[in-house]
């Protein structure tokens, strides 16, 4: 009869930590299969694709986006109006160093 080393209680542990690894990634893996499928996997693909959310919401943005545009217009208009309005006072105050 052969008979080899008698092996010793620590031997295990490095295999059972091993084991313990394996089936801790399965359960995890199992996890997050389960999630995606659900309800909740479902609701986050859609917000990822931009399908999703509320149609007030989207109106809102949508106005709040015309808002924006009519206010950035209406900020040039003011800048040219301003700029104008310097080169006026500018040509003016040069005028008058040349007649005074």
């Amino acid at each position: 009869m052969l008979q080899g080393p008698t092996p010793m209680p620590g031997d295990f542990i490095p295999l059972m930590g091993m084991v313990t690894g394996i089936v801790s990634m399965l359960v995890i893996g199992f996890t997050i299969v389960r999630v995606a499928q659900s309800q909740i996997g479902q609701a986050i693909a859609r917000r990822i694709h931009g399908r999703g959310g509320d149609p007030e919401l989207r109106d809102e943005l949508v106005e709040l986006r015309e808002q924006v545009a009519t206010l950035e217009h209406r900020l040039a208009e003011n800048e040219e109006r301003l700029d104008f309005t310097e080169r006026l006072l500018t040509a003016g105050k040069e005028e008058g160093k040349r007649d005074g």
